[in-house]
C-alpha cells in the first residue's frame, strides 16, 4: 500500500521569501525505528502504510511523498538575550500541512535531514540521542495535557554524525500547530518590512486565532491572544516542574505549544535555581526565570507589532506596553489556578497565594522531590501522612503547613476520596525522570536497545495512572550535577 498524505500547504502557498524550498540529503540505509500510530491516525494518515520501509524513506527524506513541497523556513530570534538577524531552519525541512480528523491545520516537518541554506556552517543532521529524546518528552508533555509539538516518527540514516564523538545519525518527524515563532515576525521587522510582518499575522491570526480576526484592532488583539497562550503554557510548565532550557524567542511558538526540546528536563528536588542546559552559565532560564523570560519574549513580539496597531507610534507603543503590563498577572492566575488544583482546592480564597508559596518555600528548604510532594498529598487525604511526611529532610515546618492546609480543605468541605481522586487526576506520578531518559537513551544510542526506550514511553503515555511494577519510575535519583545538551 503506498503511503498518502493529503497536503494543503497554505504557508508555502502564500509567502514569497519567508522560506526557501529544501531538498533532504539522501539517507544511506534508513531503518524506522519508532513509529507513532495514534498520532499517525489523528492527523488522518494510514498507520499501516506508513510503519514500513515506504514509510522510513518518507521518514528520512528519502523519497518525497506526493503534494509535499519541502521548504526551510526563515526567522531569527534572541538566543540568550543576543539577537541573532538571520537563524531559520539550519537542519529542519517543512514536508506541508495536513488537515487531520479533528479539522486542525497540522505542520509536518524533517528535523535532521541536512544542511540548508540556513545551516550557519553546521551539517544539518540530529544524532540519535536528541532525536529520541525530542520523541519521549514530547510525547510525555502531551499526555500529561501540555501543549506541544509532538514525533511522528524516528528513523536512523544508517550514517553516523560527528559531534565530540561520532555517533548513530537519526531524522525526526515532527508535528506542530505550526512552526511560526516570535523570532519569524523578528526575522521581518528587522529588515523593516511592516508588509511582511502584516502578511504574517494576518496569516497567523487565521490559522490560529480564527475568532480575533473580526476585532476592532485585529494586531493588538492578536499579540493579547498570543500573551494569553504563551502565559497558560508556561503556567503548565512551572505546575509540573518542567524547565525548558532554551527559551528564545525563536524557540517561541505563536500557537501556544512547546517547541524544540534541546536541553529541557524535570526537577526532581525542588530548587527554584535549577538550570539544565550546559550552556546557560549564568541561569537565564533557570525554572524559576520562566514567567519573566515569558514577559520579556512577549516584550519582543509586541516590538514586531508597533506599526501595525496604530500609525501613531507612541500610541501603539502605549497599547501594547499596557498589553504586557498585564501578561505576569495573567500567568499569575492561570498558575495559581493550576496550584489550587494540585493541592485539592476547588474555590478560592485570598489566602491560597500565601497556603501555596509557603508549601514552596518548606519543600525547598527540606530539599522534598517536587513531583512526590504533590502525588502523596492525595494519600494525606486518604489518612495516610507518613508517605509525603518522609520526603522532606526536616518535616516539622511541612507538618506545620500541613495543619493549616487541613483547615483550609474543611473550610471547602471537601470529601476525602473524591478529593483525592481529583487531585490524582493532575498531579502525575510518572514525568520524564532524568535518568531514567538517560537510561533509554543510552540502550538505543550504545547499545541498540529500543527496550527501555519502549517501556518508558508505554509508562509516560499514563502519567497519572499508578500501576503495580512501574515504581522505578516514579522514584528520583538526583544529581545535583545532571546536565542537559543542545544536540547541535
Amino acid at each position: 500500500m503506498h503511503p498518502h498524505f493529503n497536503f494543503d500547504n497554505s504557508f508555502a502557498r502564500t509567502f514569497e521569501g519567508f522560506f526557501v524550498p529544501g531538498k533532504a540529503e539522501p539517507a544511506v540505509a534508513p531503518k524506522l525505528l519508532q513509529f507513532n500510530h495514534a498520532l499517525a491516525g489523528e492527523l488522518g494518515l494510514d498507520p499501516a502504510a506508513l510503519d514500513s520501509e515506504a514509510g522510513a524513506a518518507i521518514f528520512s527524506g528519502n523519497a518525497i511523498p506526493e503534494g509535499a513541497e519541502p521548504l526551510a523556513q526563515a526567522y531569527a530570534g534572541h538566543q540568550f538575550g543576543g539577537f541573532a538577524p538571520q537563524l531559520g531552519d539550519g537542519r529542519a525541512l517543512l514536508l506541508g500541512e495536513v488537515i487531520d480528523t479533528r479539522q486542525r491545520r497540522r505542520d509536518i516537518q524533517l528535523k535532521g535531514s541536512g544542511r540548508t541554506p540556513f545551516s550557519r556552517g553546521g551539517d544539518g543532521k540530529l544524532a540519535l540521542g536528541p532525536a529520541l529524546r525530542e520523541y519521549l518528552i514530547g510525547e510525555g508533555m502531551h499526555a500529561l495535557g501540555i501543549p506541544t509539538t509532538r514525533a511522528l516518527a524516528a528513523v536512523t540514516t544508517g550514517e553516523h554524525v560527528y559531534r565530540d564523538i561520532p555517533l548513530p545519525g537519526a531524522v525526526l518527524t515532527r508535528v506542530a500547530a505550526s512552526h511560526i515563532r516570535i523570532g519569524t515576525f523578528q526575522f521581518f521587522a528587522a529588515r523593516g518590512g511592516v508588509d511582511k510582518v502584516r502578511e504574517l499575522a494576518d496569516y497567523a491570526l487565521a490559522r490560529h486565532y480564527p475568532d480575533t480576526t473580526g476585532a476592532e484592532n485585529p494586531y493588538l488583539a492578536f499579540f493579547k491572544v498570543v500573551a494569553e497562550a504563551q502565559a497558560a503554557l508556561v503556567a503548565k510548565w512551572m505546575h509540573i516542574g518542567f524547565i525548558h532550557g532554551v527559551m528564545n524567542t525563536d524557540n517561541t511558538a505563536i500557537s501556544g505549544e512547546t517547541l524544540d526540546y534541546g536541553p529541557c528536563a524535570f526537577m526532581d528536588t525542588y530548587a527554584p535555581g535549577t538550570v539544565f542546559s550546559s550552556i546557560d552559565r549564568r541561569g537565564r532560564y533557570a525554572y524559576a526565570n520562566q514567567p519573566e523570560i515569558l514577559s520579556w519574549n512577549l516584550t519582543r513580539f509586541a516590538e514586531t507589532l508597533v506599526p501595525l496597531v496604530d500609525p501613531d507610534q507612541d500610541r501603539a507603543i502605549e497599547m501594547l506596553t499596557d498589553a504586557i503590563q498585564k501578561v505576569q498577572p495573567l500567568y499569575e492566575t492561570h498558575w495559581l489556578a493550576g496550584m489550587r488544583s494540585k493541592i485539592g482546592l476547588s474555590t478560592e480564597d485570598p489566602h491560597d497565594l500565601d497556603l501555596v508559596n509557603d508549601l514552596l518555600w518548606v519543600m525547598k528548604d527540606g530539599q522534598a522531590d517536587f513531583t512526590l510532594v504533590f502525588r502523596r498529598l492525595s494519600r494525606a487525604v486518604r489518612g495516610d501522612s507518613d508517605a509525603v511526611h518522609q520526603l522532606f529532610n526536616q518535616s516539622g515546618a511541612f507538618d506545620v503547613w500541613a495543619r493549616r492546609w487541613r483547615k483550609r480543605l474543611e473550610q471547602e468541605g471537601a470529601v476525602g476520596e473524591t478529593c483525592a481522586q481529583a487531585m490524582d487526576r493532575v498531579n502525575p506520578i510518572y514525568i520524564p525522570r532524568n535518568h531514567k531518559v538517560e537510561e533509554a537513551l543510552t540502550a538505543a544510542v550504545y547499545h541498540g536497545d529500543m527496550q527501555p526506550f519502549s517501556k518508558l514511553l508505554e509508562v509516560l503515555n499514563h502519567p497519572f495512572d499508578e500501576a503495580a511494577g512501574n515504581e522505578a519510575y516514579a522514584e528520583p535519583k538526583p544529581d545535583p550535577s545532571y546536565k542537559t545538551f543542545c544536540g547541535t
